[in-house]
C-alpha cells in the first residue's frame, strides 16, 4: 500500500507520548528517593532503557505496512496463547501472580503484548466474517477469541490485567456490527455475576445485617428454587416464541436468561476470586472495613492526592511517597506521587495529554479506509481508554484496585512496549489512511 507522506504522522499524538514518558521517568525516579534523600532504586535508569528500545520498536511498527499485522495475525494470536501456556508452567510469581517470564535477566509480563495480539487476529476474524456477522454463531467463536485469553491471565490469577480483554472485545464486536442485544447481553451479564459474587461479603463487612435477597444467593435451597423458577420461564418462553413467533416470548427468554446468567455466574465469582481480590472490591465501597490491611492502599493514595492541592508540594517534595507510606508507587500507584508534587495541574496535563492520544486516535481511525484498520484502532484506542479510567480512578479511590498500570508512565518494560506499539500501530493506520 502506498504510502502519501511517509512522515506525515499525527505530531499531537506524538509529542503527547513523549511528554507522558518524560513525567514517568520523573515520578519513577521520585519513587525511588526517601524522605532522606538516599536514592534505593535505579528503576528510572531501566525505564529510559525500555524506552529507548521501545521508540525503536515503535518507529518500526509505524513505518510498517499494518497489513502485514493481519496476514500474521492469526501465528501472532496463537504465539502468545502458546507464550500464555508457558507462563503458567514455568513463569515466575511475582506478589502472588505467576505473570512473569524471565528472559536475558529481564522479567517480560506477556499477557501485556497478549493484549495486540488479541486485537490483531479478533478484527481479522470480524473482516472475514462481514457477511454473516448478525449471527449468534460467528459473535460465540468471536467471544472465544477474546476470552481465552482472559482465561489463561485469571488462571496466573492477574484480574486486573484478564479485565482489559473484555472492553477490547465489546468495542471491537460493536465496530464490527455484531448484534447490539449480544453485546449488551454479554455487558449486563458480567455486570450482575459481579454485583451478586460481592453481595454476600458486602452483607459481611459493611452492611452487617441480614438482607433477604442476600440470603437467596448464600442459601443453596433458596437458591435452587430461585434459579428453577427463572430457569422454567426461561423455557416456557422459548417455547411460546417457538410456536408464537411473538417477539415479547423472545424479550422474556432474554430476560431470564440474562438473570440465569448472572446468577450462577455470581458462584464462579465467590469461588474463583481470591481473599485479596474479594476484599478489594469491599473496600473500593468502604476503605475503613480495612484500614492497615487492603483499605490501606487506597487510603495512602487519597491522602497523596489530596495533599498535593492546586500546585503540588513540588518535585522530590511529597511525603507519603518519600516517607514509603505508598504500595507499588513507582507502578500501580505512581499518579498519587505525581498528584502529590504537581497537584491538580499536574493531574490535569497527564490526563489532557491522554485525552489528547484518545481523541485523536478516534479521528485517526475514521480516517482509514478499510474495515481492519478501524477495527484495529478502536480496540487499541479502548485499551489505552480503560488503563487511563481504571489506574487514575483507583488512585482517586473511585475504581477498585485492580494493579493495571498508567500507560506510559508507570514503570515497567512490558506496559510500555505494549502502549508504544499500539501508539505505533494507530500511526500506521493514519499514514496508509489512502488508498492504493
Amino acid at each position: 500500500m502506498k504510502v502519501k507522506n511517509l512522515f506525515n504522522i499525527d505530531f499531537a499524538i506524538f509529542v503527547s507520548m513523549l511528554g507522558l514518558m518524560i513525567l514517568g521517568i520523573m515520578f519513577i525516579y521520585s519513587s525511588g528517593i526517601t524522605s532522606t534523600g538516599l536514592r534505593i532504586s535505579n528503576e528510572f535508569i531501566y525505564q529510559i532503557v525500555w524506552i529507548i528500545s521501545g521508540l525503536i520498536i515503535f518507529f518500526i511498527v509505524m513505518f510498517s505496512d499494518y497489513l502485514l499485522f493481519r496476514q500474521w495475525s492469526l501465528y501472532i494470536y496463537l504465539g502468545a496463547i502458546f507464550v500464555l501456556i508457558l507462563t503458567l508452567l514455568f513463569g515466575r510469581e511475582v506478589n502472588g501472580s505467576k505473570s512473569w517470564l524471565g528472559l536475558f535477566g529481564f522479567g517480560i509480563q506477556p499477557s501485556e503484548f497478549t493484549k495486540i495480539a488479541t486485537i490483531l487476529f479478533l478484527s481479522d476474524y470480524y473482516v472475514k466474517k462481514k457477511k454473516s456477522i448478525k449471527r449468534l454463531s460467528t459473535f460465540l467463536l468471536a467471544m472465544l477469541i477474546g476470552f481465552l485469553p482472559l482465561l489463561l491471565v485469571i488462571a496466573q490469577p492477574d484480574m486486573g490485567t484478564a479485565l482489559v480483554f473484555i472492553p477490547i472485545f465489546l468495542i471491537i464486536s460493536f465496530m464490527a456490527g455484531a448484534k447490539k442485544r449480544y453485546i449488551l447481553f454479554l455487558f449486563v451479564s458480567g455486570l450482575l455475576m459481579i454485583i451478586m459474587g460481592v453481595l454476600p461479603a458486602w452483607q459481611k463487612f459493611i452492611l452487617k445485617e441480614d438482607f433477604r435477597f442476600v440470603e437467596v444467593l448464600i442459601n443453596n435451597d433458596l437458591f435452587i428454587i430461585l434459579g428453577g423458577s427463572i430457569g422454567i420461564i426461561a423455557f416456557l418462553s422459548i417455547i411460546g416464541f417457538v410456536y408464537s413467533k411473538r417477539s415479547y416470548f423472545y424479550w422474556i427468554f432474554y430476560s431470564s436468561f440474562l438473570m440465569i446468567t448472572g446468577l450462577f455466574g455470581s458462584l464462579a465469582v465467590r469461588a474463583f476470586l481470591k481473599e485479596y481480590q474479594l476484599m478489594r472490591l469491599i473496600v473500593f465501597l468502604d476503605p475503613s472495613v480495612d484500614p492497615r490491611g487492603t483499605g490501606w492502599n487506597i487510603i495512602q493514595s487519597l491522602i497523596a492526592v489530596g495533599s498535593g492541592g492546586l500546585s503540588g508540594k513540588g518535585f522530590l517534595q511529597g511525603t507519603q511517597s518519600h516517607y514509603r507510606f505508598l504500595p507499588e508507587q513507582s507502578t500501580d500507584f505512581i499518579f498519587s506521587i505525581l498528584s502529590e508534587e504537581l497537584g491538580f495541574i499536574g493531574s490535569v496535563l497527564v490526563i489532557f495529554l491522554f485525552a489528547i492520544i484518545l481523541v485523536r486516535g478516534l479521528m485517526l481511525i475514521m480516517k482509514s479506509k478499510d474495515d481492519y484498520g478501524i477495527f484495529v484502532g478502536s480496540g487499541i484506542v479502548m485499551m489505552i481508554f480503560f488503563h487511563v479510567i481504571i489506574n487514575i480512578g483507583m488512585a482517586i479511590g473511585i475504581m477498585p484496585i485492580t494493579g493495571i498500570p498508567l500507560l506510559f508512565i508507570s514503570y515497567g518494560g512490558s506496559s510500555l512496549w505494549t502502549a508504544l506499539i499500539s501508539v505505533g500501530i494507530l500511526q500506521n493506520i493514519y499514514l496508509r489512511r489512502y488508498r492504493y
